[in-house]
């Protein structure tokens, strides 16, 4: 049999050998929880931008058909959403092209347009355009790495 400093000594070593046990597996467990939550972030972000992209295109049918195109051209919208520079943030660039098909629609003061030439002059489609709408986001642990998402719509107006 052991005699009682025995006994007192192994059972030291066993709560000594349970409590590096515990620290490790609560250094796994607090490792795991950190790249849960980095990459719940990072899905989120790409979520929230793919929304932003759509809702700036949307934006820009809008103001397509709102604005008198033999005035003045609509060719970009452009917008900040947080504080972009720090890393929590949203950089929105909507880029507009113009595709005629026909000569009743004025884009004189278009730069970007084009003129298709099937020879067959559809009046029910006069106008078309191509929205490009480009989101950038920062990683907030890193604000030098910078993601993009892009959206390209076609709409007839």
């Amino acid at each position: 049999m052991l005699n009682p400093k025995m006994r007192k000594a192994f059972s030291m070593v066993t709560a000594i050998f349970v409590i590096v046990l515990m620290a490790t597996v609560a250094i796994f467990v607090m490792s795991l929880s950190g790249k849960i939550v980095k990459t719940t972030t990072t899905q989120y972000q790409h979520a929230q931008a793919e929304l932003y992209a759509k809702s700036y295109t949307e934006y820009a049918i809008l103001a397509v058909t709102g604005n008198d195109r033999s005035t003045d051209c609509l060719e970009t919208i452009n917008g900040t959403i947080g504080d972009y520079s720090g890393g929590n943030g949203y950089q929105i660039r909507t880029h507009i092209a113009y595709i005629v098909n026909g000569a009743e629609v004025d884009t004189s003061n278009c730069s970007n347009t084009r003129v298709l030439s099937t020879g067959v002059t559809r009046q029910d489609t006069p106008l078309t355009i191509i929205i490009d709408a480009y989101v950038d986001y920062k990683d907030p642990d890193n604000t030098v790495q910078k993601f993009t998402v892009h959206r390209r719509t076609v709409q007839k107006i």
